[in-house]
């Protein structure tokens, strides 16, 4: 029989998932989408969450497990690695395989035949909307799935966290002055080629992110230096003239963005500039993606109020807008993000936490006050 889960978190959501994949499936056969992923039943969603949870505890010559586990058939799976044995899910399984399967892009093959679910070998191809397990610390699950348009990044459904469950919510999209960076993590229906800019930036705050150091990345008018009144001189690492690498790539036709070597290169760009966040001090690029400087030292701009007030929420199921003090979201590396937008309403901040926590810091209209969107739960 399937494996008698344990987890209790894993039983709370499975009905819910497999409702919200079931949601998506039928929206695409009714729109004539192909190449369509089976749907996930609750039991189904509930054993390999269980299963994948017990392996994250576990340890394989010292190290935890970093896998990812999607739910399809072999014959979905364009060219798989097919063990000749089925191999049981089970947490001890998991764990003796994740060494083998670690690298970003590889997902562990998962089927079920006759009530019974197994691992059927690797893949690196998967149909639209598939079921997808990610593990990259101990106790920590990302539910998501692939988007139909584009090569951008997974679509984040629901996070688990120990015994904490951290719904996705759609509907924040319907925000108003919801940030672009924010619509697209968010709206399925939203393309996400390579070279789109939003999903650049995207791929900038996943790379921050990944260095576990912390940073501030300041998305500034080209065509204006008005936001160097909220800098302090000297820069301590201004960058003259300013640096392209990134901003070339994107200019160029996007039939491009389908070439391996094309997206190979835009890669190491973005990884080079959301490098120099890990520098002490904030990392200023403009809105072409040029590099102007990093370690900069943010500073009140002249005849400007301090910030004492924010709307900050989360896209997630009870994470609505709430109006609070700055200090409230983060330390001074978020303070000073919320002072420069505030200063300099046409710019936008993100902000990497060493804790894990990632958040977009942008000017709303219709608020007449800076916003503040905490995004990690969809950048996992």
């Amino acid at each position: 029989m399937i494996y008698q889960s344990t987890y209790q978190a894993a039983r709370l959501i499975a009905e819910k998932v497999e409702s919200i994949f079931a949601a998506h499936l039928s929206a695409a056969q009714e729109s004539g989408e192909d190449d369509l992923a089976p749907l996930p039943t609750a039991r189904v969603v509930e054993s390999i969450l269980d299963a994948t949870f017990w392996a994250s505890l576990r340890k394989e010559e010292g190290h935890s497990p970093k896998i990812s586990l999607a739910f399809l058939p072999p014959k979905q799976a364009g060219n798989p690695l097919i063990f000749k044995q089925k191999l049981p899910l089970t947490p001890g399984m998991l764990t003796k395989l994740a060494p083998g399967i670690e690298r970003a892009g590889i997902h562990l093959g998962i089927w079920i035949e006759e009530d019974e679910l197994y691992i059927w070998g690797t893949t690196v191809s998967i149909p639209n909307f598939c079921f997808v397990v990610d593990v990259s610390e101990p106790a920590l699950l990302v539910i998501k799935h692939r988007r139909i348009y584009g090569f951008g990044k997974f679509t984040n459904i629901a996070v688990l966290k120990g015994d904490q469950v951290k719904m996705v919510d759609s509907q924040s999209t319907s925000l108003p002055d919801c940030p672009p960076m924010l619509l697209s993590l968010l709206d399925l229906t939203a393309p996400s080629y390579w070279n789109d800019s939003v999903n650049v930036l995207i791929q900038l705050a996943v790379s921050m992110r990944a260095h576990g150091r912390g940073g501030t990345l300041l998305v500034v008018p080209g065509e204006s230096g008005n936001w160097l009144q909220s800098i302090i001189k000297p820069i301590q690492y201004y960058v003259q003239p300013s640096f392209n690498g990134l901003s070339k790539l994107l200019q160029q036709e996007r039939k491009e963005a389908s070439q391996i070597f094309w997206q190979t290169a835009l890669k190491r760009e973005v990884e080079h500039l959301a490098g120099l966040t890990a520098v002490d001090g904030a990392t200023i690029i403009s809105d072409k993606y040029e590099l102007l400087a990093f370690g900069a030292k943010i500073g009140r701009a002249k005849g400007k109020d301090n910030i004492d007030e924010i709307s900050f929420s989360e896209p997630i199921e009870g994470g609505n807008a709430v109006v609070v003090h700055p200090a409230k979201v983060g330390g001074t590396r978020h303070l000073s993000a919320a002072q420069f937008v505030h200063d300099q309403k046409d710019v936008t901040a993100l902000v990497a936490s060493q804790d894990g926590h990632f958040t977009i810091y942008g000017w709303s209209e219709l608020q007449n006050r800076v916003q503040a969107h905490r995004i990690d739960t969809l950048l996992l």
